[in-house]
């Protein structure tokens, strides 16, 4: 790792600063308070008498900063108010917050490198304080900035105040207000996938940088000697010298049902499970792995169903090469799925009715040879 105050010389003697402090988000970036919030609005919603949102509804049309949001569904309604019904609902509902995969380890990874580390966040002070104290996070934090109405004002203040170099400092976060605030700091803009804002808002705002998650970010940060500058605003990682292989499958229940799972590095498109092969490992042995590892399920009957080829997707969340190896299998029974932290929900359909759903094309393209080789369902 290079020494922490110094830069490092690239090609035409450029000099290029090393990441030396991260300013993070928090909701959606360290803790996932999605579905305490989604409640507490709706608590909100009602006492107004407006229609409620779902959570597809509200991740859609959620933005900072809050008043902006609010002003917009519920005018007529004042702010202290508002804020009465808010406050007294999300602390009912606090105990569904959680944190997020891989935040405590990059918060682990921060400390063990000497990263300065602050917190800008509209975050009620009371709950940020239980959640802190509930994760353990508050101690990773050397400088917490809650209840900021607009962080696009705060962050000069907050770069001011503790002498930060821009071009030394990252700003971590899940919605585009965040972007717009690393902007305003003239900071590094990472945007992360775990939070409120989709990949396709993301992508407007036009990051430094999107990666699924902050384990992501760390490989790319010890990759890369902790420099930011030049990584692809869609890529987390290098893009490889050649094509990725995959495996993946249409995953049969015992009543011939199909799984489906939604993930938000696929625009939160329905897709199915899978992941790369290993240097040295078979195609079958990677696919038990992959569906193992992701959904906790064992296969059989595993059967080469096509390949494809998955090039430059705007689907997915990054520029990539895939070589898609699909296959269709069996799951023992009882079929109880367990997601691990690469998907965000899971459905059991039939193979017909599953073309119905939002689907990433190449799964709609292996449904649809799937099916026509299967004949009439």
């Amino acid at each position: 790792m290079p020494d922490r105050d110094c830069v490092v010389v690239r090609a035409g003697r450029r000099l290029i600063p090393v990441i030396r402090n991260v300013i993070f988000d928090w909701s959606g970036t360290l803790v996932d308070d999605l579905p305490a919030v989604l409640a507490a609005s709706n608590h909100v919603f009602r006492q107004a008498g407006v229609p409620e949102m779902t959570i597809e509804q509200f991740r859609s049309e959620f933005c900072l900063p809050f008043k902006t949001f609010y002003d917009r569904y519920v005018p007529h309604v004042p702010w202290p108010q508002l804020e009465e019904w808010f406050h007294s609902a999300f602390r009912q509902s606090q105990h569904l917050v959680r944190e997020l995969p891989h935040a405590r380890e990059f918060l682990e990874f921060c400390r063990r490198h000497g990263l300065r580390t602050f917190l800008l966040s509209s975050v009620h002070r009371d709950h940020f304080a239980a959640q802190a104290a509930e994760t353990g996070f508050g101690r990773y934090l050397d400088h917490p900035y809650v209840e900021v109405w607009d962080k696009r004002a705060k962050i000069h203040e907050l770069l001011r105040e503790h002498g930060l170099d821009p071009r030394q400092t990252v700003f971590i976060g899940d919605m585009e207000h965040d972007i717009e605030t690393a902007r305003c700091g003239g900071v590094y803009a990472c945007a992360v996938l775990t939070g409120y804002n989709s990949l396709a808002q993301l992508r407007a705002g036009q990051p430094d940088l999107i990666v699924e998650h902050l384990g992501e970010l760390r490989d790319l940060l010890e990759l890369q000697g902790f420099q930011l500058e030049g990584a692809a605003p869609s890529a987390g990682k290098r893009t490889p010298a050649g094509p990725v292989a995959t495996v993946g499958a249409l995953v049969f229940n015992q009543a011939g049902e199909v799984l489906m799972v939604r993930t938000r590095k696929w625009s939160n498109l329905w897709g199915i499970p899978g992941g790369k092969i290993k240097l040295g490992e078979r195609c079958a042995d990677a696919l038990r792995r992959e569906l193992k590892e992701e959904t906790d399920l064992e296969v059989r009957d595993i059967a080469f169903v096509m390949v494809q080829d998955c090039i430059h997707s705007p689907e997915f969340y990054r520029d990539a090469h895939f070589l898609l190896l699909n296959y269709t299998c069996r799951c023992a029974e009882p079929a109880v799925v367990r997601l691990n932290a690469e998907a965000q929900e899971y459905r059991w359909v039939a193979p017909p009715a599953a073309m119905d759903l939002a689907l990433n094309q190449p799964t709609r393209t292996l449904l649809t040879t799937y099916l026509d080789q299967a004949g009439p369902q």
